[in-house]
């Protein structure tokens, strides 16, 4: 029953970051999950696969795993580099490459 603390990445659908400032705590599966032979749905019997848990800082899941004895592994997230930019960098007289449209 190993979990796994991570902080979840941004949504490739958005350019914002909602929902990935928070750090989670999901159980890592216990078995394979089966395929029905009649419907050809998936099922697993592993019930913790349904646990997700929400914290604002990653001390908070690492204290809370400690605390209830759940082994964990922590993945630190890459951050992206920070690249600010601005609309008239656009028209500067000393830009790399020449403006043309």
């Amino acid at each position: 029953m190993l979990a796994r603390i991570y902080r979840p990445a941004k949504t490739a659908m958005q350019s914002g970051k909602a929902k990935s400032r928070d750090w989670r705590l999901e159980f890592e599966p216990a078995s394979a999950r089966t395929i029905d032979p009649l419907m050809g749905w998936t099922s697993s019997s592993d019930m913790n696969g349904q646990v997700r848990l929400a914290f604002d800082s990653k001390e908070e899941a690492v204290a809370y795993a400690e605390r209830h004895g759940i082994p964990f592994r922590l993945h630190e997230p890459n951050e992206a580099p920070t690249i600010l930019k601005a609309y008239a960098d656009n028209f500067a007289p000393n830009r790399k490459q020449p403006w043309t449209h």
